[in-house]
């Protein structure tokens, strides 16, 4: 349903709770995955992405998502939907402490962050890490026992909430509940992380996320998205719709 939002690659990561499985290659998800690669991707919890590559080279594996790490805590996996305007210099400053990339998207920085934090618990990391970006970033990040979606506080790009059978359920855009049969429950708000663990669903809100203005993706409306999907609180077929009339009364056509 999100195929749509990206050609180039496609990818999913699930956990059991022990141990982080993916698979991912380049290609259309219908060509991606098969049956067999389906069936060894088992567990309970799991991220998916489409890329359309805006940073990083399109024909490299390693810029293929979700991204999926070891470190000494364990696994995580990370989805990302955004642009960070910062990335080139968060990098450079991660490399001369010592960080090694394996790709070349600004993604991965937004891992190496995450790693590198020096807080004790993985959400304070997390929010250590999103403190640092400047940019449009809709997340997801699993690790072992958490599922975490995280928005940027300026609210560039979408990200919704849904329900399925009880359990929660994320996308970029409502059409992807419509196909599974999900409820659409709200959007994520701007700067707000909500966390799932142990089925238990808690949320809270960047520090001084309330401070920066929102700013939602104009090119959402006009080219992203499906028309069927509602994103930022609204239908994309009643948007474009009213952009249409709105030309039209601005540039009306002459007999």
């Amino acid at each position: 349903a999100l195929q749509h939002r990206g050609q180039e690659s496609a990818g999913i990561a699930v956990t059991d709770g022990s141990k982080i499985t993916y698979y991912r290659d380049f290609g259309l998800v219908s060509s991606v995955f098969k049956s067999e690669s389906l069936k060894k991707l088992t567990g309970h919890t799991a991220i998916g992405h489409n890329r359309y590559s805006t940073s990083g080279a399109s024909d490299s594996p390693d810029n293929i998502q979700p991204i999926v790490v070891s470190y000494k805590y364990g696994q995580l996996a990370i989805a990302h939907n955004g642009n960070l305007v910062n990335a080139l210099e968060l990098r450079e400053r991660l490399e001369e402490e010592g960080s090694i990339f394996r790709g070349t998207t600004d993604s991965e920085v937004i891992v190496h962050l995450i790693v590198k934090s020096k807080k004790s618990k993985f959400v304070e990391k997390l929010v250590d890490a999103l403190l640092r970006l400047r940019g449009a970033y809709s997340l997801l990040v699993m690790t072992n026992k958490k599922l975490i979606a995280a928005r940027d506080p300026w609210g560039f790009r979408p990200l919704c909430m849904g329900e399925l059978n009880g359990s929660p359920v994320f996308a970029s855009e409502t059409c992807a509940f419509d196909l599974i049969g999900a409820k659409y429950v709200r959007d994520v708000e701007p700067g707000e992380i909500i966390v799932v663990e142990n089925g238990q669903v808690s949320s809270f809100h960047l520090p001084g996320s309330e401070e920066c203005k929102k700013s939602q993706c104009i090119f959402e409306f006009i080219y992203f998205a499906r028309p069927d999907s509602r994103i930022f609180g609204k239908s994309v077929y009643e948007v474009r719709k009213e952009f249409g009339r709105i030309l039209a009364r601005e540039y009306p056509v002459e007999a």
